[in-house]
């Protein structure tokens, strides 16, 4: 092709492109370089907290990259942005669409965040604290949130600190048997952090109570606060409000433990009581006597033969009327006769009345008794033979509570039990189911078989109490029961060996005292008693008792006399005495 040709294509190529240019002029296209849109990037899924660089590019209409310096902006939240786009996502999980916008020119363009729980930042462990028995078992859980509060899953691993309990892998904890609180005894742990709980165990069932003091002693009106205290089967310690009271006697006790001791001294055994529910304890009580204030001196009166003996007896008793332990020094002051240290007197030769003759001195304390010297003994109404030496005779059993003092042999037979010495106090011998121990059985049968035979004269009836009368010597009976109440007294009208027999068909019942005149004397009083007598408080009794069943004295009774129970037992309370007559 020639040069001419191809210059006239070329001028006819640029005249039909200046038409075309002309004629379109008001659709022409945008230039290139200049800006059509913007492209936001990237589109992410962030967890919470968590940052993110975004970046806008510009676009012109042939996709060229145009600068541009953005203007950022959030249109939906989900997070915070910089004004160099660093976008920093929020708290609250979703999926925010179109939030990051980058503005340019007039132009937006954005991108959609997809914000997802964070990482755990804390961990909780519930319950906390918690309280629960011993042996008990409970579940704990443990709830991770990240920065925003949102649950996070975790898979923790579990244990506890030392006591209290054990854990397993899956949080299921089981109480110790030790009661206490336990802080932070669970813990929970994920990576690196942790959470604990605290867990108080609290004691099982109440099986025991322990009570104190005890034993305890306590003068006559003293005062002492018991306390007691409640445990498990684990010996861990169990609230209770107790409840108090006083069971064999020695005083009495408040609603909150406190014990005032009574005027009677001995050993109260296992009178304190304390119970909650079903559970109980007790506490011994010892009352000691307070200073000695009298002396008595047994027998009195006491008439003798010319040169026989008596073993004198001296009581010392505090005011309250106790017994108290003393060894007296003993004198005689109006004649009559001789006595050693022990207490025995001798009758001198020469026959006459020794009034306060005998006397016992213990301290600043004095008693006296009266000695009426006879010319010579006549024979016994009722002979006791070998069982005479006996204080108390009983067929099955003798038992004594505190404080008692008996001046004279036991014998039991057939049985052979004796129980309460000590703290009672025997000052003879013991036969018990022996050979000794059947003879006295066998002479006390005989006495009281003779002394229930002997004739009672018609004008000799008991009809009524026998309190507050006087009855001259001879043989009284009644097919019933023989009651006294207040002061019977016995006259021997000048004759030391009047002899007194009372022949009860049933039982023989005291509430007073027997008071010996005119020289009669208890060792010829016999109380014959069909079935069995009962020495009432603080009787002041005199006589030889004897019972077909058994025979009680009641709290400070004395006996000055024998108590002889041929098929049953002889019961002591507190601060009981006999001597012989």
């Amino acid at each position: 092709m020639s040069l001419r040709f191809r210059s006239r294509i070329a001028t006819g190529a640029a005249l039909i492109a200046g038409l075309l240019s002309t004629a379109c002029d008001v659709h022409t296209p945008t230039a290139p370089g200049t800006l059509q849109r913007i492209v936001v990037s990237p589109t992410p899924t962030l967890k919470v907290g968590a940052t993110q660089q975004f970046v806008a590019m510009g676009e012109d209409y042939e996709g060229a990259t145009v600068a541009i310096t953005p203007v950022w902006t959030l249109a939906a939240g989900g997070g915070t942005i910089t004004s160099t786009g660093l976008f920093t996502a929020g708290l609250v999980p979703g999926v925010y669409p179109a939030t990051v916008t980058a503005t340019s020119g007039g132009l937006t363009g954005t991108s959609t965040v997809t914000v997802v729980v964070g990482d755990a930042t804390t961990l909780t462990v519930t319950p906390n604290p918690d309280t629960l028995g011993v042996g008990s078992t409970r579940q704990f859980t443990v709830v991770a949130t990240d920065a925003g509060g949102n649950v996070v899953t975790v898979t923790p691993a579990w244990s506890t600190g030392v006591g209290g309990g054990t854990i397993s892998p899956t949080g299921l904890f089981t109480a110790g048997t030790v009661a206490g609180s336990f802080p932070n005894l669970v813990t929970a742990t994920s990576g690196t952090m942790t959470a604990s709980a605290t867990v108080v165990v609290t004691g099982g069932a109440l099986t025991t109570i322990t009570l104190t003091p005890t034993p305890t002693t306590l003068a006559g009106g003293g005062t002492q606060q018991f306390t007691a205290v409640g445990r498990d089967a684990n010996g861990n310690v169990v609230a209770i409000t107790p409840t108090w009271s006083v069971v064999n006697s020695g005083g009495t006790i408040g609603t909150t433990g406190l014990f005032t001791a009574g005027t009677v001294s001995g050993t109260f055994t296992n009178t304190v009581r304390v119970t909650s529910g079903a559970i109980s304890a007790n506490g011994t009580v010892i009352v000691s006597p307070g200073a000695l204030t009298s002396v008595t001196v047994l027998p009195n009166p006491v008439a003798l033969p010319v040169g026989t003996t008596q073993q004198f007896t001296a009581i010392g008793r505090d005011g309250n009327g106790n017994v108290i332990a003393i060894t007296p020094t003993w004198s005689v002051i109006n004649g009559g006769g001789t006595i050693s240290a022990s207490g025995l007197f001798t009758a001198a030769g020469v026959a006459g009345v020794h009034a306060n003759t005998v006397r016992a001195v213990s301290g600043t304390s004095t008693g006296t008794a009266s000695v009426t010297v006879t010319a010579a003994a006549p024979a016994p109404i009722i002979g006791l033979g070998v069982a005479g030496v006996n204080g108390i005779a009983a067929g099955q059993s003798v038992t004594c509570v505190t404080g008692g003092i008996i001046n004279a042999d036991v014998s039991v037979s057939p049985g052979n039990t004796v129980t309460g010495f000590g703290p009672c106090v025997i000052t003879g011998t013991q036969q018990l189911g022996n050979a000794a121990a059947l003879a006295a059985q066998n002479a006390m049968t005989s006495a009281y078989n003779t002394g229930a035979g002997l004739p009672c004269p018609p004008a000799n009836a008991i009809v009524a109490n026998l309190g507050g009368t006087t009855k001259a010597a001879g043989v009284y009976c009644t097919a019933s029961g023989i009651n006294v109440t207040g002061t019977l007294t016995l006259d021997g009208g000048g004759d030391p060996n009047a002899t007194f027999v009372f022949q009860a068909g049933t039982s023989l019942i005291t509430a007073g005292d027997i008071v010996l005149i005119n020289g009669a004397q208890a060792k010829n009083v016999f109380w014959i008693v069909g079935t069995s007598a009962t020495l009432g408080t603080a009787s002041q009794w005199q006589g030889t008792i004897i019972a077909l069943t058994s025979i009680t004295m009641v709290d400070n009774a004395t006996l000055f006399g024998r108590a002889l129970a041929r098929n049953g037992s002889v019961t002591l309370g507190t601060n009981n005495v006999i001597i012989l007559p």
